[in-house]
């Protein structure tokens, strides 16, 4: 990736960190950034939208739904301090992604090779439900992000309203998927022209504590990510 791109993904990121535009999402981020959970009440909240971090050279975008309220949005990094992210990050590190298998905070070391990881909503919503228009008002983030790394050949959605979203982004960008639109299913591969899509269940504490998910499922998602990534079929 070229030194451009680079630093328009840094100016992405500001623009995202400082987006007001849901104002019932700035008013939950920041309520629950006053208000806390008591095992974190002596650190300070980060509050604001979460954007995307990674390799900016990423053959594989991952994409999740939004921030976790006591996660990403306590630290500032998606899928960072919170259970889901204590999954996604084992995985990429079993499966070459990222140099630790954990994360807790945004300055704990962790680096990701080829790998990008992003939500379709950059604010915690309430319920951990965006609404459509909320959904409709960040997915061109997205879209910029997918444009500007340039590497991509592979996007893992992270459930269903993830793979919702890339939908839309895709088709945004003249590379729809196919119609009719295959269903989001663990595994499934959706080959566009911008790049392939895999489906791949949340690892929520609803789907990992339920066995919806398992690490070996996880991990058999990454490794195939990375195969189509490589041109390997």
């Amino acid at each position: 990736m070229t030194a451009t791109p680079t630093r328009a993904l840094r100016a992405l990121t500001n623009e995202i960190v400082s987006c007001r535009a849901c104002p019932r999402l700035v008013d939950w981020r920041e309520h629950v950034a006053r208000e806390k959970r008591a095992a974190f009440r002596d650190e300070t909240y980060w509050g604001r939208p979460v954007p995307g971090f990674g390799d900016p050279a990423a053959q594989v975008l991952i994409v999740g739904l939004a921030p976790a309220a006591h996660g990403g949005n306590r630290t500032g990094r998606v899928f960072t301090g919170d259970r889901s992210g204590d999954w996604l990050f084992g995985s990429l590190y079993r499966t070459g992604f990222a140099n630790q298998p954990s994360s807790v905070a945004a300055d704990d070391g962790l680096e990701l090779h080829g790998a990008y990881v992003a939500a379709a909503v950059r604010c915690a919503p309430p319920e951990n439900k965006p609404t459509p228009a909320e959904r409709d008002r960040c997915l061109p983030y997205l879209a910029r992000e997918l444009s500007l790394l340039e590497s991509v050949r592979v996007v893992v959605a992270l459930g269903g309203f993830a793979y919702d979203a890339l939908s839309r982004v895709l088709a945004s960008m003249a590379s729809p998927l196919p119609v009719p639109r295959p269903r989001f299913a663990h595994g499934v591969v959706v080959p566009t022209e911008r790049a392939t899509v895999v489906g791949c269940y949340h690892p929520s504490q609803q789907n990992t504590f339920t066995g919806r998910v398992t690490e070996a499922m996880l991990d058999d998602v990454f490794a195939r990510a990375r195969d189509l990534a490589h041109g390997i079929a």
